[in-house]
């Protein structure tokens, strides 16, 4: 996208400056609660569940925990010490919680081989649901959530890829869109980590109900916990999806009886938007911890959690200019190495499960589908699944007709 030196002035306040976001995002993390608080139980209540909890609890107008359930009672017990007052009813059934009436919306934060059916469960109980990710187990699942849910319109199926959701996000698809890095060729991705993954057991029977991450009846392994973020992401940026799923791995540190790898690597090929995407993760080395670069012709950008920066190619600045120097320009502040930080405003950034749960809300009460949403989600599992295929299997995993959703 070409644009003149005077309008590229004007346009770099998306780095800087004004925020440009889905503007009814924006109105629905300002706005007063718009129908009342709306009642909410959740089912699953390990650690991401009880994350979600006190995240909830920071949204009183919004929200109000009338339900805890989980099979495991001491994990129920944590649950219930996070809500003050004992207000939550407890559940060791998910079914009975689903009976109740006094019930309108779960987060559901079950292992993944569970996500399907309890979803399915809740859309025939007339719930509004936010579903952790990766939104299903496979494939087949994926393609079934979605006929189910849009045969029930007036239910939200929200998609926990809840990174996505800060403000950052938001700008960094936003200069996708307005053509600051040209043309996108290059996508590297890691999420690394050095340590087991595992969860203490109190007693050797809950290994596998505990840790069910290790074991591949139950679990996607690091492409579906991870990675999942940033190839959602993806998806959801540049309106596309993999065309071409190659992937590599093996348990090649934790010899400790786990089933998924603790070491992968995964390269998708976007053929219609001419790019590759590499994206790996381990369990033996943090130095790297998460990073997420988009690299085009103009320029490219790094990515953290919840920090950016833009680094524009060499014929890019002289084509535009430093800025600096410009009379009536915004000052833009480069850094040691070159770069431009992209900001979104004076407010430190909250935690991305933050905004999430204000645009189910808003989902909800304005009976909009969210930005994270079934056929979001679908996609994403779509890539998650093709990417373990490709792993174990070694083989390449190619994205089928039937795959597109609208």
């Amino acid at each position: 996208m070409d644009f003149p030196r005077r309008d590229f002035i004007k346009k770099t306040g998306l780095l800087t400056g004004g925020l440009l976001l889905h503007h009814e995002l924006l109105e629905a993390f300002a706005a007063p609660a718009a129908m009342g608080k709306l009642k909410i139980g959740i089912i699953g209540c390990g650690d991401r569940g009880k994350g979600l909890l006190k995240v909830l609890q920071e949204l009183p107008d919004k929200f109000e925990v009338v339900a805890l359930c989980d099979d495991l009672p001491f994990r129920l017990q944590e649950a219930q010490k996070i809500m003050p007052g004992g207000k939550a009813k407890p559940y060791a059934d998910y079914q009975a919680l689903l009976d109740s009436r006094t019930v309108e919306a779960v987060i559901i934060s079950v292992p993944l081989n569970l996500h399907f059916q309890v979803a399915k469960d809740a859309l025939a109980a007339g719930k509004q649901i936010y579903l952790e990710k990766t939104m299903t187990y496979d494939i087949p699942q994926a393609l079934e959530l979605v006929r189910l849910a849009q045969r029930r319109p007036n239910q939200t199926l929200q998609v926990g890829h809840q990174y996505r959701y800060s403000p950052l996000y938001y700008r960094v698809k936003e200069m996708i869109k307005q053509g600051y890095l040209g043309k996108v060729t290059q996508i590297d991705c890691r999420w690394d980590r050095n340590g087991s993954w595992r969860r203490p057991v109190p007693e050797p029977g809950l290994e596998r109900k505990i840790n069910w991450r290790m074991y591949r009846e139950y679990s996607g392994g690091l492409a579906a916990e991870l990675l999942s973020h940033q190839m959602d992401f993806i998806n959801w940026a540049f309106d596309t999806h993999a065309d071409e799923v190659f992937g590599t791995g093996g348990i090649d540190y934790y010899k400790d009886g786990r089933e998924t790898y603790d070491n992968v690597q995964v390269m998708a090929r976007y053929a219609q938007e001419g790019m590759v995407g590499n994206f790996g993760a381990t369990c033996g080395n943090a130095r790297d911890g998460y990073l997420f670069k988009l690299k085009g012709t103009k320029g490219t950008i790094s990515l953290l959690v919840n920090e950016g920066i833009y680094y524009p190619e060499k014929e890019t600045v002289k084509q535009y200019g430093t800025v600096d120097g410009v009379t009536g320009a915004t000052k833009i502040t480069w850094n040691k190495d070159g770069g431009i930080p992209i900001t979104t405003g004076a407010e430190p950034l909250k935690d991305g499960s933050w905004y999430a749960l204000n645009d189910f809300y808003r989902a909800v009460s304005e009976k909009k589908m969210p930005d994270s949403n079934v056929i979001t989600g679908a996609r994403a599992a779509c890539t998650v699944h093709l990417a373990n295929q490709a792993i174990y299997n070694h083989t390449i995993e190619k994205w089928r007709p039937e795959y597109n959703l609208s």
